[in-house]
């Protein structure tokens, strides 16, 4: 997926936290564990439905994959704690989110948007690399926002 040219940007944002900031505790395993929400910009017009990967690649081993998510209404806004569309596997082998919880240190954490022209033919409980196949050649618009966390 990040081997594609992708020529419009989407601008993700949350009220939650700045772009490169502190995740607040509330969003991770030390509060209630519930996905933050999201604000969506310049979605284009042929954009059928959004997908939402989030994951941290500092994970030890591999990278981490918090949230899976897919045929999301275009919308400018996923509120907290949704389930805006179709949930996925996260690394813990449960459909749904799982907030941020790193072993050790601060990590990063990657929310990934993708504006898409279709409607994805996949089952709940799809993984991310199937989410990532299915989204070959139908992403529109891409555009991420960047949380750091490190456990109290």
């Amino acid at each position: 997926m990040e081997t594609e040219v992708v020529s419009k940007v989407l601008h993700i944002s949350s009220p939650s936290f700045k772009n490169e900031g502190s995740i607040p505790r509330e969003f991770t395993c030390e509060g209630k564990g519930v996905s933050p929400e999201l604000l969506i910009g310049d979605i284009p017009r042929e954009a059928k439905t959004l997908a939402v990967i989030v994951e941290d690649p500092d994970a030890p081993g591999k990278i981490f994959d918090h949230w899976v998510v897919w045929n999301i209404p275009p919308s400018r806004r996923i509120t907290e704690n949704a389930v805006p569309g179709l949930e996925g596997k996260n690394s813990k082998g449960e459909i749904g989110y799982t907030g941020p919880c790193p072993p050790q240190g601060t990590h990063r954490y990657f929310f990934k948007v993708y504006a898409v022209d279709t409607l994805l033919d996949l089952k709940e409980g799809a993984s991310k690399m199937e989410l990532i196949n299915a989204l070959h050649d139908h992403v529109v618009a891409y555009g991420e926002l960047v949380g750091i966390y490190g456990k109290s």
